[in-house]
């Protein structure tokens, strides 16, 4: 009998405790092998679990399962679908102008040396964000991925349409000869094989993640730009609502080294798409010193240009100099 009082008292805690951890959702359109899986959802998810001693926990939603349209994703968290999402801030540049400045050439050279830039000027970048901000990195420094046409100088590019990943990068591509033309990763493949659009402009990474290396002969390992931004965001009423002791573990597992990890883990996946592309048969394509200087000639007057426009209350030349912590 006292065995059997012990058992149901013990399965009564079991489910009290079930019924109390606070368990957020996380969506994202990628499938589970996509390199931020390993790289920031669940180092969050652990990072949490452990901090509040498992009294708060993350469901991962991958592949689309509550939003299958990129764009989407910060909306989602708006209205609640997902307490949490990962989103590409470029897919919605009209909402967030200071972040989409990383995106412009000459910011930074690779994904950590972009995400420690976004850290710079995350106090700048917060105030854009209807949300509580997780996390903020920056993806490896775009290739130009193409099917029928290596580009190798200037000339080649002409009369391309090249997918851009924000609109930031529309002046630039657009000056060098190409059209430019905004889609989400998530149509890349299928839009190269039919011939939609004749060349991507995206970080190496996503040669491995989206299969790039299927449709795509040629890989061009430099073209001006620095990266695209990206983030983790909670639903700020999901964060609101939480006790202080609940915000506070938050915190403690969002702090800045999960934003420079997910750097680290783009960094190296961007290094992994780069020998993907190889492995399988992709001409790898390296620009001279002298032919990135054509290159860079031709944007120099809209790069001019873009400096004095506005980003919210500053301009892009002053986040930029943020960014670059001059």
């Amino acid at each position: 009998m006292k065995r059997t009082i012990a058992a149901v008292a013990a399965a009564y805690l079991a489910c009290t405790c079930a019924a109390s951890a606070k368990d957020m959702s996380l969506a994202y359109w990628m499938g589970p092998k996509h390199p931020m899986n390993a790289g920031l959802f669940e180092p969050f998810a652990e990072k949490l679990a452990e901090v509040s001693g498992g009294e708060m926990t993350v469901t991962q939603y991958p592949g689309g399962a509550l939003n299958t349209a990129p764009p989407k994703q910060y909306s989602i968290m708006l209205s609640g679908v997902a307490d949490v999402v990962f989103a590409l801030p470029g897919y919605t540049s009209d909402l967030f102008p200071k972040t989409n400045v990383i995106s412009f050439p000459g910011v930074c050279e690779d994904a950590v040396e972009c995400t420690e830039a976004l850290l710079r000027a995350k106090s700048e970048l917060e105030d854009e964000y209807d949300a509580k901000l997780l996390a903020i990195w920056a993806n490896d420094k775009p290739v130009l991925i193409t099917r029928d046409t290596p580009v190798r100088t200037l000339e080649d590019l002409k009369g391309l349409k090249i997918r851009v990943a924000t609109k930031e990068s529309v002046s630039s591509v657009e000056a060098m000869g190409a059209s430019a033309v905004a889609q989400p990763a998530s149509v890349l493949n299928q839009n190269l094989a039919n011939g939609v659009i004749d060349g991507i402009m995206i970080g190496a990474s996503a040669i491995a993640s989206f299969k790039l290396h299927e449709p795509g002969k040629y890989v061009t390992t430099w073209f001006p730009s620095s990266a695209s931004a990206l983030i983790l965001a909670m639903n700020k009423g999901y964060y609101d609502s939480l006790s202080d002791q609940e915000k506070a573990w938050v915190d403690a597992a969002a702090d800045e080294s999960l934003s420079r990890a997910a750097g680290q883990a783009y960094q190296r996946a961007g290094e992994n798409g780069l020998q993907v592309a190889a492995d399988n048969g992709m001409e790898l394509i390296e620009i001279s010193d002298e032919e990135k200087a054509r290159f860079n000639d031709a944007i120099a007057d809209a790069m001019a240009a873009s400096m004095q426009e506005k980003a919210g209350d500053k301009t892009v030349g002053e986040i930029m100099a943020i960014m670059k912590g001059e």
